[in-house]
């Protein structure tokens, strides 16, 4: 047994502002994986920027909703008296007062700036300030770029976190921007995603998610690299019906060419909300998958990032098998059972038939990858251990 860690841990994050039941899931793997490990550990939220209404689909500047649902969500957890929300709007904290924010900020052993969602100002010194990077690429690009914000960031932090797997490695493209960083990987609380035994085999896979992102498209060497799924999505649009499989995309796509040759392709739909803002029924909705097919961002595809989904560890977890499209992540976290790769489409379609041939053999295996690679307490433990705690 691993002995228990020593220390007090801020988290700061956005998932107030986006209380999508995937991004409140990623924070929660983290506070109660941490806590698991010992440690004293609280949230705080201070981005300055007006939250998401997910129902109107547009910023709002009253967080009053969003904080209402995230503050059950902590109370459920057990952190009801250890989360704050700075609403700069009306220049009020929520939850925690000011002044204890301000006191946890200047006395935390570390605080980790999970997503780089909060900006930290220069003048505003911490003992130590480790910056998670979930989505890689855009930060080490911007840096080599000499852009500002990007060079602040590099000089207030003071650890450096990825997914990306393959940083660094002559395979991948992305730029480091000069910084040491620590390569881990998305945790997940097992415990948390443990299904009872036995009920009828699920017939669909599944995945959940925006269809097209935009915003963060990185340019390197002049050519334009997309941080959005949906142009690799386009190259497997025939994959459910070529495999006799059904897949359902959990997404707000509901119209349109892609739309309709998803739809000849053997692919159906289903409204990603309200589902994917209730943390229950979004993990019965794994629960309730065959397993995940999914692609990933043309920007961790093309560059050999080594980046993987935070939220297909869920699958993993709940014995769902998950075949996904390869980042380099193989290189680090073995495919072919339970978790199984692809490149192209008549890789997608192999991949699907292998996972059906021993449907239950996979899904063992599944788990058996979650706890080996993605279980909270193994990989925040590594985290613990670069940090001092």
């Amino acid at each position: 047994m691993k002995r228990k860690r020593r220390g007090r841990v801020v988290i700061l994050h956005l998932a107030i502002a986006y209380p999508f039941a995937g991004v409140v899931w990623q924070l929660l793997h983290h506070l109660i994986g941490f806590r698991s490990l010992g440690l004293d550990v609280y949230y705080f939220e201070n981005h300055g920027a007006w939250v998401y209404d997910a129902v109107r689909e547009s910023l709002v500047a009253d967080p009053k909703q969003n904080v209402d649902t995230l503050a059950r969500v902590f109370k459920r957890f057990g952190f009801e008296d250890r989360w704050a929300f700075f609403d700069a709007e009306h220049n009020d904290y929520l939850g925690m007062s000011r002044e204890r924010c301000d006191r946890l900020l200047a006395d935390a052993d570390v605080v980790i700036n999970l997503c780089g969602a909060t900006r930290s100002r220069p003048e505003r010194r911490m003992r130590c300030l480790a910056y998670l990077e979930s989505d890689p690429g855009a930060l080490g690009v911007a840096i080599e770029s000499k852009e500002p914000r990007a060079l602040e960031i590099a000089a207030v932090h003071d650890v450096f976190f990825t997914y990306a797997a393959n940083l660094g490695a002559s395979d991948c493209r992305l730029a480091t921007g000069g910084l040491k960083w620590h390569r881990t990987r998305p945790p997940v609380v097992m415990e948390e995603w443990r299904r009872e035994a036995g009920g009828l085999e699920p017939d669909k896979f599944t995945t959940v998610g925006t269809w097209e992102n935009k915003g963060f498209d990185v340019q390197i060497a002049g050519e334009t690299y997309y941080w959005s799924k949906h142009v690799n999505f386009r190259d497997v649009l025939e994959v459910a019906r070529r495999a006799g499989q059904p897949i359902e995309l959990a997404t707000n796509l509901n119209s349109g060419p892609d739309y309709e040759r998803a739809l000849r392709g053997g692919f159906t739909f289903r409204p990603v909300v309200p589902m994917s803002l209730d943390l229950d029924a979004y993990r019965q909705y794994i629960f309730q998958s065959r397993g995940e097919f999914t692609v990933a961002k043309d920007l961790y595809v093309r560059t050999r990032s080594g980046w993987f989904s935070d939220r297909s560890v869920c699958y993993l977890a709940a014995g769902r098998p998950v075949v996904t499209q390869k980042t380099g992540f193989e290189k680090y976290v073995p495919e072919g059972r339970g978790l199984v790769g692809f490149d192209d489409a008549d890789g997608a379609v192999a991949a699907i038939q292998r996972v059906n041939a021993d449907y239950a053999g996979h899904c063992r295996a599944a788990r058996e990858s979650a706890a080996e690679y993605f279980d909270a307490n193994k990989v925040l433990d590594e985290m613990a251990e670069i940090l001092g705690l």
